[in-house]
């Protein structure tokens, strides 16, 4: 990964340190490094009829967005949010005024998730949402694995990843009986290929994917800031947890450190490793004051980003990590049932396996 998915602004993508942490954020799998998803509740109004056997809900919009494609810190999480094709516009755009997140202020992202996940509210009634926090360990191995894609060969490239956690995520949308009718997605590459698959896995549905499809469709944008808060309430889940408490050589810093880290996250108004962003010097300051020599980072790092690698693979004396050998097995897994067998004219006492419960049986005993 050459580092080069950038933010428009840095200080827009920085978490604050007040944001509103929403339900979709699993702190024990954040902190064991686990990929994970979460479905809200489906609101009653867009199951289909009880009493009316076979017939479906009433048709619905989703949108798909992520967020956090770019940064060497935390998870890249995507998200899809459905309501009401008639709803749309006049419940998202004109009263609750969604848009990309990116031209939102975190304060406004936070309050408009708050009211999604009140009972009380309309967009509570009448929305549905859900997140796949895809872990930047579990990014970094498919990256670096070869053969780590589902259809095997090459390694398990980003594109295809967060194609694959949409694919899942709209599929358990329609597991949870959502009629879905149209499908907006902001696209991770050229448009028309992206579309063309999405088709043939949703052939019931009217799909399109557009560049900037979080500023041109509310449900897309509603899609965006369920994918951007949850982003940075996991940043802020895994600075609490671990990127506050050590040190370089894994372990705590005791008062002193732990004080000026404090002052330092303080006079950022966030977190001391900022956004996560290769392009924000605050993220790789805290990455090079924090290496371990071996094992480097915690599961809040993406290994496959150029920004890690090369830190890791930097000469000692310039404080790179350790270099480490691991032996190689020639021999492969070459062995034969009938390896395990000893032959009528082998030597049977020098074959101490063979002898150690009794008499070794010859091939003619088979």
């Amino acid at each position: 990964m050459d580092d080069s998915q950038q933010p428009e602004d840095v200080e827009l993508e920085t978490p604050p340190s007040d944001v509103f942490i929403p339900p979709s954020i699993n702190a024990a799998a954040l902190l064991a490094g686990d990929t994970y998803s979460y479905f809200s509740p489906v609101p009653p109004a867009l199951l289909p009829p009880q009493d009316s056997p076979g017939t479906a809900g009433p048709p619905c919009a989703l949108g798909v967005d992520e967020a956090g494609r770019g940064p060497v810190l935390g998870p890249m999480v995507y998200g899809v949010f459905y309501l009401p094709l008639p709803l749309s516009d006049p419940l998202l755009r004109a009263a609750h005024h969604f848009d990309d997140s990116k031209v939102l202020t975190p304060a406004v992202r936070s309050a408009l998730m708050r009211t999604l996940c009140t009972p009380s509210s309309d967009l509570h009634a009448s929305c549905g949402w859900a997140v796949t926090a895809l872990s930047a360990r579990d990014i970094g191995a498919g990256m670096l694995r070869p053969g780590g894609g589902a259809a095997g060969g090459a390694a398990y490239n980003l594109n295809a990843q967060a194609m694959d956690a949409t694919v899942a995520l709209v599929r358990a949308v329609y597991a949870r009986g959502v009629n879905v009718r149209e499908i907006y997605v902001d696209t991770i590459g050229p448009p028309a290929a992206y579309q063309a698959r999405l088709e043939r896995v949703f052939p019931t549905a009217k799909i399109t994917v557009a560049k900037k499809a979080d500023s041109l469709y509310p449900c897309v944008s509603a899609a965006s800031v369920c994918a951007k808060v949850t982003r940075d309430a996991a940043l802020e889940t895994l600075w609490k947890a671990r990127g506050r408490a050590v040190n370089g050589a894994g372990v705590d810093v005791g008062a002193e450190g732990q004080e000026q880290e404090d002052k330092e996250a303080d006079d950022d108004k966030g977190m001391a490793w900022g956004s996560g962003y290769p392009s924000d010097g605050r993220c790789v300051s805290w990455l090079k004051g924090h290496m371990h020599p071996v094992f480097g980072w915690g599961p809040e790092c993406r290994f496959s980003w150029g920004t890690a690698k090369d830190m890791l693979e930097a000469a000692p004396a310039k404080g790179g990590g350790v270099k480490v050998e691991w032996p190689v097995d020639e021999g492969g897994d070459t062995h034969r049932l009938t390896d395990f067998f000893v032959g009528k004219d082998q030597d049977r006492d020098a074959d101490e396996l063979g002898t150690w419960f009794g008499t070794p049986a010859g091939l003619e005993a088979f």
